[in-house]
């Protein structure tokens, strides 16, 4: 199913669930696309609102200035390009977003990625890896399962990982930034600066223009130019401290931190063609068995044919009533049936007026069959 439905310039999307992977796109237009199978879909619209949910797969493009409220995703889900209001409570596989405003997050079932931001960033949960880029606003992340990457935030930094925390920081004057890691933090930093750095952890290394190391130190207070951003790294192993750019990838250096650069740009797209491509299966069924239907209705009729008894006029079937006899014709009772009146049926069956079980039964009536 390809649906396309007047939205106006700044809808509200709700999604009340998706069981399979979610595709939302904003675009330029006005209108709201829907793909998906047209047995699993359900939509409903009032006024600028529209609620959504699909049994399988589901992709969208909405218009741009729209405001996206999602509840529960069961697969994987990618959102890109959407400037309004996003809040998302559960996705139980892979989560991408892309270039965006504002986003609010409560769970992610296994990896977490975002990338462009112009307002905050609020994720609760994340029981896999994260990684966050490009962030305008603040940034409170409660809890990442494994490792985490942030990169370019602008505001101030809250955030918490199981494993290890890579961070390129380009500070701020006012901002704070608290992390905590259950394993190594690597920090990256530019080369001039105006922080306070509180560390914390088993071994602190620090690779800045004259600032020396110190020995077995677990503690360590660093003021950097005027000190007037707040930096506080708790670490369950070791810290390490550079202005190095290509640290990250240094894993001989700063331990294995290069495998965790994680890059999910693809997913939207993997994403939006996967549901193009069950869709286009889902019909490519359907169609087959409509046209197993007319070849058993075609069988049917050749062998109703042989028979001398014949019905004519009204037929009710379920809540439908058909009366196929034209107006001012008599019946013939050895009359064989049209390919006019076969046409018909096959009509009705492919507007889904009625199921092919049905369709058989209509033609049996009309053939004078059992």
């Amino acid at each position: 199913m390809s649906k396309s439905v007047p939205a106006g310039a700044a809808p509200a999307i709700y999604i009340e669930k998706v069981n399979g992977d979610l595709s939302l796109v904003g675009w330029e237009g006005t209108d709201l696309l829907i793909k998906g199978d047209q047995d699993e879909v359900h939509f409903e619209q009032t006024g600028e609102r529209f609620n959504l949910s699909s049994d399988g797969d589901l992709a969208l493009r909405v218009p741009r200035a729209a405001s996206v409220f999602v509840q529960r995703i069961g697969g994987d889900a990618a959102l890109r390009g959407v400037a309004g209001k996003i809040e998302i409570k559960a996705v139980g596989g892979d989560l991408s977003i892309r270039e965006v405003d504002a986003v609010s997050i409560d769970s992610v079932g296994a990896d977490f990625s975002l990338r462009g931001a112009k307002g905050d960033l609020s994720l609760k949960n994340v029981s896999s890896d994260a990684s966050v880029r490009d962030v305008a606003g603040n940034v409170s992340i409660g809890s990442v399962g494994d490792d985490l990457v942030l990169r370019d935030a602008r505001g101030s930094v809250t955030a918490n990982a199981g494993d290890d925390v890579v961070l390129y920081l380009d500070l701020t004057a006012g901002n704070s930034y608290s992390i905590t890691a259950g394993d190594d933090i690597l920090l990256v930093l530019p080369e001039k600066l105006n922080a306070t750095l509180n560390l914390h952890g088993d071994e602190i290394y620090v690779d800045l223009p004259g600032v020396k190391n110190e020995e077995d130190a677990t503690e360590r207070v660093i003021t950097l130019g005027d000190g007037s951003a707040s930096v506080t790294l708790n670490a369950g192993s070791d810290i390490r401290v550079t202005n190095r750019a290509d640290a990250g990838e240094s894993a001989e250096e700063f331990g294995n931190f290069a495998g965790i650069n994680m890059d999910f740009s693809g997913l939207g797209d993997h994403i939006s063609r996967r549901i193009s491509e069950r869709v286009e299966r889902a019909t490519q069924r359907a169609q087959r068995k409509i046209d197993e239907a007319a070849r058993r209705m075609e069988h049917k009729a050749r062998d109703s044919e042989r028979h001398s008894r014949r019905f004519r006029g009204g037929i009710e079937i379920g809540r439908w009533s058909w009366d196929f006899a034209p107006k001012g014709a008599s019946t013939s009772p050895n009359e064989p049936v049209s390919d006019e009146e076969r046409m018909s049926i096959l009509k009705m069956l492919q507007e889904k007026k009625i199921t092919a079980e049905e369709a058989e039964k209509l033609l049996a009536a009309l053939e004078g069959g059992s």
